[in-house]
């Protein structure tokens, strides 16, 4: 009750907060979320699972930055797949039709989902092979016709 009181007559102590460790920025920054390979499948989960989505744990691949996004522990024999080499990584990764599947230094598996590259173009990781390809738009002559309708 003083303290309101005290506020209530604007004689409360103001004491201002140090400046020293104040920020507004996240704790975690982007340039210390790149994926060390030298650890276990669980540990690379984890790392990966730990940065969804901000700021997303990431690694180079074919000298461009790409962030790994929906990560999970994978069990089962080695799946086939497209291989595709990860700086710094052990062995390459496999580009599956379930997603790409990284490994540990245990020899145990990860699968990721999702891939994030460095011009905010986010596909399946399944579809890394194929994020070139682009198929033209056709158009029925309904369509056309409608198309110029509107234009």
């Amino acid at each position: 009750v003083e303290a309101v009181h005290l506020i209530a007559d604007g004689k409360a102590p103001r004491i201002p907060q140090p400046k020293e460790g104040a920020t507004y920025e996240g704790i975690q920054k982007k340039e210390n979320a790149e994926i060390s390979w030298d650890q276990p499948a669980a540990a690379l989960h984890n790392w990966i699972r730990g940065h969804d989505k901000v700021p997303g744990a990431w690694t180079t691949i074919n000298g461009q930055v790409v962030t790994f996004y929906g990560s999970s522990l994978f069990d089962g024999s080695v799946p086939a797949g497209q291989e595709l080499t990860i700086k710094g990584a052990s062995r390459p990764g496999l580009v599956t039709k379930n997603g790409l599947v990284v490994f540990g230094n245990d020899g145990k598996m990860v699968l990721v989902r999702n891939l994030q590259f460095e011009d905010g173009k986010m596909i399946p990781a399944s579809k890394y092979f194929s994020a070139d390809e682009t198929t033209a738009l056709e158009l029925t002559e309904e369509e056309k016709k409608m198309a110029e309708d509107i234009r």
